[in-house]
């Protein structure tokens, strides 16, 4: 089993079958608008225009599970992320990325992979507030909190799983040497 054999819903309701992507390096993103961690997005936009043409495709799920921070419908979400930060890159209808309604996707993700901790600055706050929702959150893959990213290889396969506070530097590093 690969990404390729997943299909989620985009932002405006259409079955997306991740195959489309087959050949690609995927960045998949659980994404919240109000996050400490949303200018994120402007990186993210920004790492899409230089490498699209090489082949890579950041892929968008916004979520609100850590600490509601992706209100609004679908509809509201993408406007609001096509206004504020010009985003071209696919972007999905809300998900669950953990819990009893965790889409497939993320399931599949969790299972392939292993929490990499959190780091920098803002390190300490995530890590209180994933500690809040989860006294073994050190110990296990859940998604802990948004822009939580996955970089898939052009195989459809896992290649790493990057937290939300690490440099964006670094995550260019990793795409870069996949692309």
């Amino acid at each position: 089993m690969n990404v390729y054999d997943f299909t989620v819903r985009s932002w405006d309701g259409e079955q997306v079958p991740l195959s489309r992507y087959r050949g690609k390096v995927l960045l998949i993103v659980n994404t919240a608008t109000a996050s400490v961690f949303s200018y994120q997005y402007g990186a993210l936009q920004e790492l899409y225009l230089e490498h699209r043409g090489d082949g890579l495709e950041v892929l968008d799920f916004p979520c609100n599970q850590f600490g509601t921070l992706a209100n609004g419908s679908d509809d509201a979400i993408h406007d609001y992320c096509r206004g504020r930060y010009a985003i071209a890159f696919p972007q999905f209808a809300r998900v669950e990325v953990v819990g009893e309604h965790q889409i497939p996707l993320y399931k599949w993700l969790e299972e392939n992979s292993r929490f990499a901790g959190f780091r920098g600055v803002m390190g300490n706050f995530v890590e209180k507030r994933a500690a809040a929702m989860d006294a073994d959150f050190r110990n296990n893959s859940k998604v802990k909190w948004n822009f939580t990213k996955f970089l898939i290889d052009r195989k459809g396969d896992l290649a790493a799983r990057i937290e939300p506070t690490a440099k964006m530097s670094e995550l260019r590093q990793q795409v870069e040497a996949l692309l």
